[in-house]
């Protein structure tokens, strides 16, 4: 009803130009995902399942490799959001959607998707709720943190599109393990020693990303689009090449604080945690990757 109207001759003189060659952004590959439920093999795999619900774990753990296409479509939403922004007041969208005869517009159904691959993990808690200890409880288990893992990469890559002013290639930097916010101290051997002693005190808030290859710090910074929910982005601030880093895990005083350092000590960055299982976690991803 929207995109193949794009490609309408008819129509051509409303779309604003904006808009024009960009129905892959707008769209993502909402294509794929169209395509891949409308082989209805998810669902014919599903509904066999409704005699013995505890097989339906397995339809997960089997289709996994394929629902990683909603982690493509999240990753082009927040530039599908930024064109609908720009665009969707347009006399193109209005005309389409009368002829539709749909209450909503179209960026109501672009976050289908989104919501969909979300929906899942709810049903496969729901369902692991109501199967102590029977059969199937572990493929359940299995299946859940499959779907999780898939949120959190579609989570994390949100973030990731939304760093500016670094120079390099992201992509190149390997898989994204980990971002999240921390309080940061910095103690550096070299140069004055003015540095070290404000180190002591006021702590830095970064927006850390850990990739295999290299771990990123970030400013958060968030700014008011027209009329629209914050939208947040993360300045690039400074980065370590994982392969020259080293850790200590404890810090005297603080169970939620560890330290990242860099060329022998010669960097020393204070890193604070929200809780001691959030650096747990960062820990054992930092040691994966070290080691």
């Amino acid at each position: 009803g929207y995109a193949s109207e794009m490609d309408n001759p008819n129509l051509l003189h409303l779309i604003p130009s904006a808009l024009q060659n960009k129905k892959e952004i707008l769209f993502g590959n909402l294509p794929e995902i169209y395509e891949f439920h409308n082989r209805q093999i998810f669902l014919k795999e599903i509904e066999n399942c409704i005699e013995n619900p505890e097989l339906l774990a397995r339809c997960f753990l089997k289709r996994k490799e394929d629902l990683q296409i909603y982690e493509k479509y999240c990753q082009n939403k927040p530039r599908s959001e930024a064109l609908w922004r720009q665009c969707g007041d347009s006399i193109f969208f209005q005309e389409c959607q009368r002829k539709l005869d749909h209450k909503l517009s179209l960026d109501a159904y672009l976050l289908k998707p989104v919501q969909r691959i979300t929906k899942y993990q709810l049903l496969l808690k729901e369902m692991l709720k109501c199967s102590k200890n029977s059969e199937g409880t572990a493929e359940l288990e299995e299946a859940l943190a499959t779907m999780l893992d898939i949120i959190k990469s579609v989570n994390d890559a949100m973030h990731q599109i939304a760093i500016t002013g670094y120079e390099g290639d992201v992509s190149e930097l390997g898989k994204l393990l980990m971002q999240g916010s921390f309080n940061v101290w910095t103690d550096h051997k070299k140069g004055h020693n003015k540095v070290k002693d404000l180190a002591r005190f006021k702590p830095m808030q970064r927006h850390l990303f850990l990739y295999t290859k290299m771990l990123l710090f970030c400013k958060k910074r968030e700014e008011n689009t027209d009329g629209h929910e914050k939208t947040a982005s993360y300045s690039f601030k400074n980065s370590l090449k994982m392969s020259t880093v080293g850790i200590t895990e404890n810090v005297k005083g603080d169970n939620k604080k560890f330290e990242i350092w860099y060329n022998g000590r010669e960097e020393v960055y204070i890193i604070q945690a929200s809780s001691v299982e959030l650096k747990n976690t960062w820990i054992s991803e930092i040691r994966k990757v070290l080691t």
